[in-house]
């Protein structure tokens, strides 16, 4: 389970711990989270783990606790962005936009995965969100807030069921796709997304 034996260890007070959620899917923004806990000797009575490894219920609990006893925000890079600059950067950028509206300016930043975002100082953590709680609220954050992007677009495009599959590549969607089509929402650098692309150009 995810302590805060990394941010004990950084030397400095005001740590944020960072991650995104969005990196596989074929639509939608990708969307990132800063977190800074105003106390390392806090009660925490939710879980706070790996976003992956919860359920529903567990994150919706979480969620409301870390929004109403941390310091938190996100940061999103739209599709049209990540086809530009590639999922890689647009996620880097994502992460950087997240510190930057958090209000307040952290001494340091946890960011869960192997590489550190241009303009912050801090330590990549390569599966972090396992082992900082900072990393793990962050996920929590960065998956929900994605998750209800995508429920209210699927309100908009209920075809593609964007409330279920959240934009990844799953067969139903693959499907929905052949069937409809693709729209302003899609990576259209993405394999699958291309190849419509290049369906719909040669078939037209």
């Amino acid at each position: 389970m995810p302590d805060f034996s990394i941010e004990r260890g950084c030397g400095f007070t005001m740590v944020a711990g960072v991650d995104e959620a969005g990196r596989g899917p074929l639509c939608g923004p990708v969307v990132a989270a800063a977190v800074v806990f105003p106390s390392w000797d806090i009660d925490i009575p939710v879980v706070i783990r790996d976003s992956k490894q919860m359920t529903q219920k567990q994150r919706v609990a979480a969620v409301q606790w870390i929004q109403q006893n941390t310091i938190w925000a996100v940061g999103q890079c739209t599709p049209d962005e990540i086809d530009q600059m590639n999922i890689l950067w647009a996620s880097m950028l994502a992460m950087q936009r997240a510190v930057e509206n958090l209000g307040c300016n952290p001494q340091y930043c946890l960011i869960d995965g192997n590489r550190l975002p241009n303009n912050l100082v801090g330590l990549p953590v390569v599966k972090g969100d396992a082992q900082s709680i900072s990393i793990a609220a962050a996920s929590i954050i960065a998956k929900e807030t994605r998750d209800e992007i995508m429920r209210n677009l699927s309100n908009e495009f209920p075809q593609y069921g964007w409330d279920k599959n959240a934009g990844y590549p799953t067969k139903s969607h693959l499907q929905a796709i052949e069937k409809y089509g693709i729209n302003q929402h899609y990576r259209k650098s993405f394999g699958p997304v291309k190849e419509r692309i290049k369906y719909e150009t040669e078939n037209n």
